[in-house]
């Protein structure tokens, strides 16, 4: 077992695109946990198979709030504010998680379909009323979850070209400078810190407004959480969602069969946005990395008290060990569950909002736009680059006419 660290861009390379590098299968066979040197922070162990990924993410032994005061290892520069969920373990984890969790149980997402499905169908009116082709990014995938998060948060939705430019920065490897990414970050900083001044003097029934009054009259979180809290809300409650949205219409585009078993079956869409979710490798690198408090034995090595160990949930979710077949895209699967959203105390807290979004927005596009396909040839879509989301920044898209 080798303990030198290897340059995460010389195993693994760009992933701007939505293959999977066939070293994660190599490593999931040989070598499940291997020392890895991420583009920042210091050298960690790298864990690519599905239950070592459920023992990292869930087991006590391994904590995210050791992180503080290191550097840690990561594939972007920024490293997120200190009053930030991801920054703490329970139980001041479990205390900041509960301010929120209300707004995301199952039942207030249900209760949000109708709006969703109403934004989406808004949306593809006016793609039908311009007439094909369109920009599905720009047309449909990033103003259904901003305009949902915008509407939950209590934000103004016509800012959205503002905090679309910060939250790339957030969220940016190598497409900004460091220095950019600490101007665009404060900036969103200083806008979010004047919506909770506004709320204040004015307060309304979102979420900002639940969380300023924990703050000022119940004194359940610091002033720095309260700006976390909101600030990773805005980031997180869109992003991924509406980088996932194109992704799983190219993935479908590119798997005729699957997406003929959903035009067919409309039922099959919540299986389907689960198997998607396992299939489409949407980050482009490793999770927050957890530093272990003791020694711990883990994929047949010692990972020692203090070292760093980090994710790559893309991989889990093709464990040969899991799931039949996992490189093919199966919407019958009926398997284990997904990574997808991670696991243990940090699982995605808006898990079952980007669920409903995902349903909505294939359920929308397949039901209305008959004929769904690429405007042009895959040439012509355009990738990301540079950014911890992988997926299309620009995918024309076309369909028959009535």
């Amino acid at each position: 077992m080798t303990t030198t660290a290897r340059s995460w861009s010389e195993m693994f390379g760009a992933s701007d695109r939505l293959s999977m590098d066939p070293a994660f299968a190599e490593l999931r066979m040989n070598q499940p946990l291997c020392r890895v040197r991420m583009p920042y922070g210091e050298p960690a162990w790298l864990v690519t198979r599905y239950e070592d990924a459920k023992v990292v993410l869930g087991d006590p032994r391994f904590s995210r709030a050791a992180a503080s005061g290191r550097d840690e290892p990561r594939t972007r520069f920024h490293v997120g504010s200190p009053g930030s969920l991801l920054r703490h373990d329970p139980p001041e984890h479990s205390r900041l998680r509960r301010l929120v969790a209300k707004a995301f149980t199952a039942r207030r997402v249900e209760g949000l379909r109708p709006r969703a499905q109403q934004i989406a169908d808004q949306l593809i009116d006016r793609m039908m009323a311009q007439g094909p082709p369109a920009e599905l990014v720009e047309d449909f995938a990033l103003p259904l979850p901003i305009t949902v998060i915008c509407e939950l948060l209590g934000v103004p939705v016509e800012d959205r070209v503002d905090f679309r430019l910060w939250s790339d920065a957030f969220l940016s490897t190598t497409r900004f400078t460091p220095e950019q990414v600490s101007e665009y970050v404060g900036r969103m900083r200083a806008y979010m810190a004047s919506l909770i001044a506004e709320h204040r003097e004015t307060p309304r029934d979102d979420l900002i407004g639940a969380l300023v009054t924990a703050r000022d009259e119940q004194d359940r979180l610091s002033e720095e959480e309260l700006l976390a809290m909101a600030e990773g809300i805005l980031v997180a409650g869109h992003e991924t969602t509406a980088a996932q949205i194109p992704n799983f219409v190219y993935t479908l585009l590119t798997h005729p069969e699957q997406l003929a078993a959903v035009r067919a079956d409309p039922g099959l869409l919540p299986q389907a946005v689960e198997e998607l979710m396992r299939y489409v490798p949407l980050g482009g690198g490793a999770g927050s990395a957890r530093y272990a408090l003791e020694d711990v034995e883990l994929g047949g090595v010692t990972v020692r008290a203090g070292e760093p160990v980090v994710v790559a949930l893309q991989s889990a979710n093709r464990d040969e060990s899991i799931y039949a077949d996992p490189d093919t895209l199966d919407v019958h699967r009926q398997e284990a569950s997904h990574v997808g959203f991670g696991h243990g105390p940090h699982h995605c807290l808006g898990a079952q909002l980007a669920r409903m979004e995902l349903q909505v927005a294939l359920g929308a596009l397949l039901q209305r736009l008959p004929g769904l396909r690429f405007a042009g040839t895959e040439q012509d879509i355009v990738w990301k680059t540079g950014t911890a989301t992988r997926g299309p920044a620009r995918l024309p898209i076309t369909w028959d006419r009535p």
